[in-house]
């Protein structure tokens, strides 16, 4: 399986990991993206996680001409309704699955790994944590939609009925509009789930408070009884 595994960079914790966040990025980066977060997240030392940041594959993307570059999935129309390669997705969340499964081989359980995502890995997030099946410790979704309602309202994962997700939006976001997140927010309400929705005064990006936000939040998923 390890010769399957995407491309990773992994940010270890200076104690033996307790926990890992697999953090997918956005539309044409990398997982480099994300790496400078992490010591602005403030963890406590007594909670070593480790921090996996996947690399997407190459592929043309048709809304931005064809041209090549790191991407989760194909976008076939920039619209509202984010028209998308919904298999090149699920491949995706096969390949996000199967870096779960190497956490549990390193000896970190499903209920202490947390799947995060910005943007187009956000979405890909989403679908990956609520059909996983087994218990995951949170779902994190940053500046992103949910692009498969129909999949995960059909095959979302019992065991991740009550995940603690969080999702975060930038209120001047002009790539995804803060519409899509409320919209995110209605759909897993909608299905009794109950998210945390916090906005921001950004555009498609990060701030330090939001950081810091995030890094409270994965105290409280993380902590240890």
């Amino acid at each position: 399986m390890s010769a399957e595994l995407l491309p990773c960079i992994e940010i270890e914790p200076n104690q033996p990991a307790c926990a890992s966040v697999i953090w997918m990025h956005g539309l044409g980066a990398d997982g480099s993206d994300f790496e400078p977060v992490v010591p602005a997240l403030e963890l406590p030392e007594s909670l070593p996680v480790r921090f996996v940041f996947p690399n997407a594959p190459h592929q043309p993307v048709t809304v931005n001409g064809g041209w090549v570059m790191p991407a989760w999935y194909d976008i076939l129309e920039m619209n509202i309704e984010r028209k998308i390669d919904v298999n090149g997705l699920l491949d995706s969340c096969r390949q996000i699955e199967a870096l779960i499964a190497r956490e549990i081989e390193r000896g970190i359980p499903a209920e202490r790994i947390v799947l995060a995502g910005f943007s187009q890995g956000g979405a890909v997030a989403y679908q990956t944590a609520l059909c996983y099946p087994q218990r995951l410790a949170g779902l994190l979704t940053l500046s992103t939609y949910v692009a498969t309602a129909d999949l995960i309202s059909a095959d979302r994962s019992a065991a991740n009925q009550d995940l603690p997700v969080l999702i975060a939006h930038g209120e001047h976001d002009d790539v995804v509009p803060m519409s899509l997140g409320t919209q995110a927010v209605n759909l897993l309400e909608s299905m009794n789930y109950q998210p945390q929705w916090q906005t921001w005064p950004i555009d498609h990006s990060l701030c330090l408070e939001e950081v810091q936000a995030i890094g409270r939040w994965l105290q409280a998923v993380l902590r240890v009884e």
